[in-house]
């Protein structure tokens, strides 16, 4: 036998070598590919599915027309879901609201959360899967079921949003808030978005023939990366700052107590907050129709007590109509251990719920002596009483004198009630004069206010530091979220209302704090490390569709019906070997 023979036999075995290890790679790859198409697709055979020819585009025309409702669906349900997460610190409020229109009480809020989550997570999942196949060469097709849950899910959506910023307009100021301190680890995720995505890009790019075509899907592609890779620059955070420039912490006032660990607006509420070191205590005072102001934030009794079972008849009358003997009649603690006002209450002891059972209207005269023993600052909205109720001209000389009669400290006193404030300064001249809302800072003086009481969502750094210069403190309510809290406490708030003082009384430096060197070195990394992914993503997949036999596969192509006729016609064509 001669050498060129040898040679011969050497080169056909060879080729079977390559065939045989690229028919295996093949059907190892098979059952991946499958569980992509099936869940995708709901085609789990291989005859099924086609592959994306090069030069061809990755869908048939009905597929393309459907990717952009897909797409929307999940940025805008990706929308919802931050939108509803970062309003987690108003959803008792969201909760009450529809429990006084329906008369049910029920966590609504946790539900749409929950809903949301799960409706993004399924859109999400239905987009990895088109990446998936897109990266294998897979031609795109959704079954019906899918598509019809797309639209559902970007109907959902939609109105979602529509409904929430009629009716709740004021939480999209939150969402804008919350990216002070959010901004800088979104950017981390959508350039990691980004580098993922470079795959299937640049395979599908790289396989087209046209110049115009591989323009039109790298181009935008490019123009959002970069887009991205600039956005620090605009971007603005206070509590990206240097070191030493925070403030003191805001201190703390506990909204109606602690309602969190016990029923709000009692005595064991207001226990409960000085027990977890609150800084003050804030409430809502109406006056009874026989004089007596007590502890009532609701116009009527139906939440927080148990009237429907005392007076069924009068369950919707104002509270301020009825009696200090009646209302000394109500349980105002059962209906917190059975509604469950807030979803992270977690569970009471035996002693704690046993005491909450017994709770009962609390008198202001009451609430002051506590606060005085406690020398905690206190804050509350005064309620004017309805048409035709004795006290209703003479309410605020009825509450002053009660404040006398407590002998608690003035200083501690932060008056609220803007009517007949020069009065009120005059006959106690030691409280400390408290605004509702912004006004300039020379009228502020001139009525000797000294503190802000704002809705966290007029947060303004610069409107706090103004009225700072001018010996003018700023309270901001309600904020129990420890993201919005540290917002605040890196704005120069000196004060919050919270619901939550057991748990933010345990932070001691504010969340997403970071130097400016800190953050550039982070901005940096991130869009260097991405560049050189994304670079090396694309090189390789230009390297591949090049023809380079050491990525390349095309030697090796299989057909979808599992033949290999390339490597059988390259077989054919050897000369046959005598031995």
């Amino acid at each position: 036998m001669d050498s060129s023979s040898v040679s011969l036999k050497k080169l056909k075995f060879g080729k079977l070598k390559v065939v045989r290890r690229h028919l295996l790679q093949r059907y190892e790859h098979q059952p991946f590919i499958s569980c992509l198409a099936g869940f995708y697709s709901c085609r789990w055979k291989r005859y099924q599915r086609r592959r994306t020819e090069p030069g061809k585009f990755c869908c048939k025309m009905g597929e393309c027309v459907f990717i952009p409702f897909l797409i929307g669906a999940f940025c805008l349900s990706l929308v919802f879901l931050y939108m509803w997460g970062e309003a987690k610190n108003d959803y008792n409020n969201f909760d009450w609201y529809n429990y006084g229109n329906t008369g049910h009480w029920f966590l609504w809020s946790v539900f749409l959360l929950i809903l949301a989550a799960v409706l993004f997570t399924y859109i999400t999942l239905l987009l990895v899967l088109a990446v998936c196949l897109l990266s294998e060469g897979q031609q795109l097709y959704l079954h019906w079921s899918h598509k019809i849950g797309t639209f559902l899910v970007l109907g959902f959506s939609i109105a979602a949003i529509a409904v929430f910023s009629k009716l709740w307009g004021v939480r999209w100021k939150t969402v804008r808030l919350s990216f002070q301190v959010t901004a800088p680890y979104l950017h981390i995720g959508a350039i990691a978005a980004m580098v993922l995505l470079s795959w299937p890009v640049a395979l599908h790019a790289f396989r087209m023939s046209k110049k115009v075509i591989q323009a039109i899907i790298i181009g935008p592609y490019l123009a959002i990366l970069v887009l991205l890779f600039l956005i620090p620059l605009g971007m603005y955070s206070p509590c990206i700052r240097e070191v030493g420039t925070l403030g003191p912490k805001p201190a703390l006032i506990g909204h109606r107590g602690a309602p969190m660990l016990a029923p709000e607006n009692t005595e064991m509420s207001f226990q409960k907050t000085i027990e977890h070191g609150g800084d003050g205590l804030e409430t809502d005072v109406t006056i009874s129709y026989d004089g007596i102001p007590f502890l009532m934030h609701d116009s009527n009794l139906q939440r927080t007590t148990n009237i429907r079972e005392v007076f069924p008849s009068n369950s919707t009358q104002n509270a301020a109509l009825f009696s200090w003997d009646a209302l000394e009649q109500l349980n105002a603690g059962k209906w917190f251990l059975k509604d469950t006002p807030f979803s992270c209450m977690g569970s009471l002891s035996s002693a704690d719920q046993k005491l909450a059972m017994n709770q009962s209207i609390y008198k202001l005269s009451n609430f002051l002596r506590l606060a005085d023993s406690a020398n905690k600052l206190v804050i509350f909205d005064l309620y004017r009483p309805p048409v035709k109720h004795p006290y209703r001209n003479t309410w605020i000389n009825t509450t002053l004198e009660v404040i006398r009669d407590s002998r608690i400290n003035p200083h501690l006193v932060l008056w609220l009630d803007n009517t007949m404030r020069s009065f009120v300064q005059s006959v106690a001249p030691g409280f400390q004069h408290t605004m509702a809302s912004k006004a300039p800072v020379d009228e502020l003086l001139r009525d000797n206010v000294v503190k802000l009481n704002l809705v966290y969502s007029a947060m303004s750094s610069e409107d706090i530091r103004k009225y700072a210069q001018a010996n003018i403190t700023t309270n901001l309510y309600v904020i129990s979220e420890p993201w919005l809290f540290s917002l605040a406490w890196c704005v120069g708030v000196h004060s919050v209302t919270t619901n939550a003082v057991h748990s933010l009384k345990d932070i001691n430096r504010p969340l997403f704090l970071m130097t400016p060197k800190e953050y550039r070195i982070m901005w940096l990394l991130t869009d260097a490390v991405a560049a050189l992914l994304i670079s090396l993503i694309f090189a390789l997949h230009w390297w591949r569709e090049k023809g380079f036999s050491c990525c390349s596969d095309d030697s090796g192509v299989v057909l979808e019906n599992g033949t290999y006729n390339k490597f059988r016609t390259e077989l054919n064509d050897l000369p046959t070997v005598v031995a």
